[in-house]
């Protein structure tokens, strides 16, 4: 299945108020329900895992309404690894009121270098061309200390036709339809990591984990300090 780029109705000035409020519910729900929010989890649990810390500053790029940092932290809570979030997106009216954010785009980070911890990402590297992908890896790299970490489909038949059958779970058609936008969009982990390998020197393994979950989700580590 080859990928087909194509601009997604939410990206848009053409949604009302009403269309981005049940899109955001919706996009809770496919994260909560087909492996959003376990992927995120399970990404951030090897960072802890690999440098030792209990305590993790996370900057969430594109967050949307930022359910998924949000859900996460409250599980990693109950094994007592503690997250500090930031939220950050283009578009205010995607952010869920009271919760900590900047409004900024998503590949020129406004940060000093080393500002967080982790750099994290939901359903936002399909929204990249392959050097996009990178540029973006590139600068949150900058503003990390640890890893990069992104979270995204993997574009599949299967998953294609999966994302038709799902309209009676949508409240809203926009939603439904950039759905299928994104897995014609997505990436499969082989293009992952060749947008990402040119960031990265020949002499020894690049320092790069790219795993597959839960229906069609790939996570990827991207590490700046690992450490043993």
């Amino acid at each position: 299945m080859k990928r087909v780029d194509a601009p997604e109705i939410l990206d848009s000035d053409a949604c009302s108020a009403r269309d981005v409020e049940l899109s955001m519910l919706d996009l809770n729900g496919v994260n909560r329900r087909f492996g959003g929010v376990t992927t995120t989890q399970s990404l951030i649990e090897r960072v802890a895992l690999m440098t030792g810390q209990k305590c993790l500053s996370v900057l969430d790029v594109a967050a949307g309404s930022g359910e998924v940092p949000r859900l996460v932290a409250e599980r990693l809570a109950q094994q007592n690894i503690r997250l500090d979030l930031t939220l950050l997106d283009r578009s205010r009216s995607h952010l869920a009121p009271g919760v900590r954010a900047v409004i900024a785009d998503g590949l020129a980070l406004p940060f000093r270098d080393a500002s967080f911890d982790m750099v994290s990402s939901n359903l936002f590297a399909h929204h990249l061309s392959p050097p996009q992908a990178a540029d973006f890896v590139k600068e949150a790299l900058r503003v990390a200390r640890r890893a990069v970490l992104i979270n995204d489909l993997v574009r599949h038949p299967m998953h294609l036709a999966l994302a038709y059958a799902a309209r009676p779970l949508m409240r809203s058609r926009v939603a439904w339809l950039d759905g299928l936008t994104s897995v014609r969009r997505a990436y499969v982990p082989e293009e992952m990591r060749a947008a990402i390998l040119p960031l990265f020197s020949s002499n020894g393994p690049p320092p790069i984990e790219i795993s597959r979950h839960y229906l069609f989700r790939m996570g990827v580590i991207v590490w700046k300090n690992k450490r043993a």
